[in-house]
């Protein structure tokens, strides 16, 4: 059985800072997922401190199988992670942990990561690094949507295309690129009665009105790195003045910054005078959790090349609740236009129009948040569209029903992380299955360098020192190894320095006491003799020794002959 052992960075899984992002939720909900998942098999852990995997079996105790046994692999023992036969990171950057693997034995594990934005150049050079990273046919980069992979690949075969006109080779794409949504966990979203409750107590709280109209829009308050409000602003002013009853507009979430919750709040007085408008703090769990009995609507009308997937739509839909979103990027799959509510077509400049962003962006003469800012100010929603979608669903309760209720059996049926997690497991199982019998691509072999790059830096620089150290050299005791002077050298930090990168000091006494014994030894005998009694296996073990030994001869503890 193949599972996967979690890379734990607690930033990575947290929803309970200061600055919640998408990514945050969705790896912790991925989280839950991987550590209910009911079976006997081992959570395995990849952490590079006892006290981060300790963190980590905190924060996975409460959805812990009762019988299910958690393990830490230390990063310092990647070599660990052939028991479990995948690392997930939760992230796509998988060059250094493909460089890392090579080191050992490419077909120990798999590498698994997932995409979120790809819009940073960070991010983009990283997925440059997979078509000459040793990643392999056995990896993968799971893409949350179909236009996530296209982007993916269209990015990489201009890449490509580029390497064979510069090297006159053009590499292929090595690893898979499935598509696997995110997911939600459509059993905490209220329904039923725990709905109708919760309705009525937040919306007393809110000062709404029972009879009273609520749009809500959930996610991060900020205009240039997710959705720019006054379009929303516009749409809602014209339907709420069409529609007999109160509009209340609903914004959980955070702001990024005070100027932009002045901002936020005078756009909406300015261009929506005609509905209420109420800001609730959407990072506060009981808010992300029972926000959305209160709506009537959602609307997310993102038109940022951050966004990739668009998590805050599922979940409107396993509310109940219709949606309104525009019609971009990951959110052309997840809401079917017309029938778990409306797509509301976009407009971008034709190709051609951006170049001088991307060329400041590149040359860090546009920091991200402005180049990402340019780009939302050009990406056009169709307001008229919106407001002729708001007025349908504002003015007719039983299509809110029909399309709230055609939404949360889609999310339960293709978005709950139950599902999801599945075709998560099938995918390590396939990556299994491609170990065991696909190609690698550029395999290791014998004499070659594991990585060019970042050699064993004592056979990179063999030509610094006058020679190395050989299997015939002859070892006596040095003035050093006398039991005070010894001593003396240990207790200094400069010396002590890096002594878990050598055998033991127990080792070190052993293997003075046996040259004190016989005179002299020669570097092989010295191998031959020790070489297992390290706790380590025999290459390591002989590794350990020589490093030992020159450390000790450039202490005059030996003496070379």
């Amino acid at each position: 059985m193949v599972t996967a052992a979690v890379l734990y960075q607690e930033d990575g899984y947290n929803t309970s800072g200061r600055r919640l992002m998408g990514r945050q939720a969705a790896s912790e909900g991925f989280l839950k997922a991987i550590s209910s998942d009911a079976t006997d098999e081992p959570l395995y852990c990849y952490t590079p401190t006892q006290q981060s995997f300790q963190n980590f079996c905190q924060r996975v105790q409460p959805w812990l199988p009762p019988t299910r046994p958690l393990r830490w692999v230390p990063e310092e023992q990647p070599e660990g992670l052939s028991e479990p036969g995948v690392l997930y990171r939760p992230d796509p950057v998988l060059s250094q942990l493909a460089w890392q693997r090579r080191y050992r034995n490419e077909r120990s594990y798999s590498l698994c990561g997932v995409t979120h934005t790809l819009a940073s150049k960070e991010t983009m050079a990283a997925m440059g690094d997979l078509l000459i990273a040793p990643v392999q046919p056995w990896d993968a980069v799971v893409c949350t949507s179909q236009t996530v992979k296209t982007t993916l690949e269209k990015a990489l075969g201009e890449w490509a295309d580029y390497l064979a006109q510069r090297i006159g080779s053009r590499p292929q794409i090595p690893l898979q690129l499935p598509v696997i949504p995110l997911g939600v966990d459509c059993d905490v979203f209220p329904a039923g009665a725990i709905a109708q409750t919760a309705r009525q107590h937040l919306r007393q709280q809110l000062g709404i009105g029972a009879a009273d109209l609520v749009v809500l829009f959930v996610g991060r308050l900020i205009f240039h790195a997710k959705a720019h409000p006054v379009p929303m602003y516009l749409a809602v002013e014209r339907a709420a003045q069409q529609v007999k009853q109160k509009v209340h507009l609903v914004q959980a979430g955070w702001f990024e910054d005070n100027r932009q919750e002045a901002e936020f709040k005078g756009a909406a007085a300015q261009f929506c005078p005609t509905a209420n408008h109420l800001f609730v703090d959407g990072r506060q769990p009981q808010v992300r959790q029972m926000i959305w009995a209160i709506a009537d609507v959602f609307i997310s009308l993102a038109d940022n090349i951050q966004e990739t997937f668009g998590l805050t739509p599922v979940e409107a839909m396993a509310a109940g609740l219709p949606v309104i979103v525009a019609d971009w990027d990951g959110y052309q799959e997840t809401v079917r236009h017309e029938v778990d509510g409306f797509r509301i077509p976009t407009l971008l400049p034709p190709p051609g129009c951006g170049l001088d962003f991307a060329a400041r962006y590149q040359s860090d003469r546009l920091n991200y948040s402005t180049f990402v800012g340019h780009i939302s100010l050009l990406t056009a929603i169709d307001v008229g569209a919106c407001t002729a979608a708001l007025i349908r669903l504002l003015t007719t309760p039983e299509l809110r029903q029909k399309m709230g209720e055609h939404g949360r059996q889609r999310a339960r049926a293709v978005y709950d992380w139950k599902v999801v997690f599945q075709a998560y497991k099938a995918l390590w199982q396939e990556l299994g299955d491609r170990r065991q019998h696909a190609i690698g691509l550029a395999p290791l072999t014998p004499g070659r360098l594991p990585h060019p790059l970042c050699d064993d830096p004592f056979r990179q620089l063999d030509h610094y020192p006058t020679r190395s150290l050989q299997a015939g050299d002859r070892l006596i005791l040095g003035e050093m190894a006398a039991p005070d002077q010894l001593q003396t050298l240990r207790a200094n930090w400069m010396v002590s320095f890096g002594a878990d990168w050598r055998i033991s000091e127990a080792g070190i006494n052993a293997l003075l006491e046996s040259i004190a014994q016989a005179g002299s030894v020669t570097v092989a005998e010295v191998l031959h003799q020790f070489g297992q009694s390290v706790g380590q296996s025999d290459i390591v073990a002989q590794v350990y020794l020589c490093r030992t030994l020159v450390y000790l001869i450039k202490f005059d503890v030996l003496r070379l002959v």
